[in-house]
């Protein structure tokens, strides 16, 4: 299995995430939403089995092959999360976001070759990875809730208790991502901590994630107004150290960017 066959798989995909956020709004069909989005997800995960074992390694390396794992993660969180809290507009979000990744593989393919540079022959790659992938899924899931409340500009306690789960759970994955990888950089490089861009910047994301966590345990009920801004503000944060830092002038020197 190969790159090039990637589109018998995410056609599919697609269409079964798309037609799961629309079903989700008719009642009388609602319930086969879920198994729709799952259809999907498990369609997706086929192609990222298949392609581990043709590359010979985890599809981890490449900012197509991450976001693969974006894809499959967010859908499954959308399906776990619909099951639990039967927000539509959830499974909605995690449908149209899940696929607009998928689309970007295709629209724009990338390299993708078989070799890992030695420092990415670790036993820490695939577990740091997941484990950051996991997060900006879930923690994705918590920005939208997040906004929601906003937009509403009045106290919705289930939603904001679904906003608060994800955190905790997204920046728990954040931060065992954060230290693996810290275990990793000192194995590969000498060093647990350089203050490279991309780590500055991750600090500076969980910082923010920090502060909302403690914002809400100590202040409760008074925080219900501005604690949504934190999430809002930190997953901006969090998609430029992912995504945007590696367009940074000075992040061309950094190990990071891939």
């Amino acid at each position: 299995m190969t790159w090039s066959d990637f589109a018998y798989f995410a056609v599919p995909a697609v269409s079964l995430w798309l037609l799961a956020g629309l079903l989700v709004y008719v009642k009388s069909a609602r319930r086969w939403s879920g198994l729709l989005m799952m259809g999907g997800t498990l369609t997706l995960f086929s192609f990222i089995l298949l392609l581990w074992i043709h590359l010979e390694r985890p599809p981890m390396r490449t900012m197509g092959e991450t976001r693969l794992w974006y894809s499959f993660f967010l859908s499954a969180v959308g399906c776990v999360t619909f099951s639990r809290w039967r927000y539509p507009w959830l499974l909605t979000f995690s449908s149209v976001v899940s696929a607009v990744f998928v689309v970007v593989n295709l629209a724009k393919p990338e390299i993708h070759s078989k070799g890992l540079t030695p420092a990415l022959q670790s036993v820490w790659f695939v577990p740091h990875v997941t484990s950051y992938i996991l997060s900006y899924a879930m923690l994705g899931a918590a920005a939208v809730g997040a906004v929601f409340l906003l937009v509403q500009k009045k106290g919705n306690g289930r939603l904001l208790g679904f906003v608060d789960n994800m955190v905790y759970v997204g920046y728990g994955f954040l931060m065992l991502g954060l230290l693996m990888g810290s275990v990793w950089a000192k194995e590969a490089w000498g060093h647990y901590w350089s203050w490279d861009l991309k780590e500055t910047w991750a600090f500076t994301t969980t910082s923010v994630y920090l502060a909302y966590i403690h914002l809400r345990l100590r202040c409760g009920k008074a925080s219900e107004k501005v604690a949504p801004w934190f999430v809002v503000v930190a997953f901006l944060l969090l998609m430029v150290t992912w995504l945007g830092v590696k367009y940074l002038p000075s992040a061309q020197g950094s190990v990071h960017v891939y």
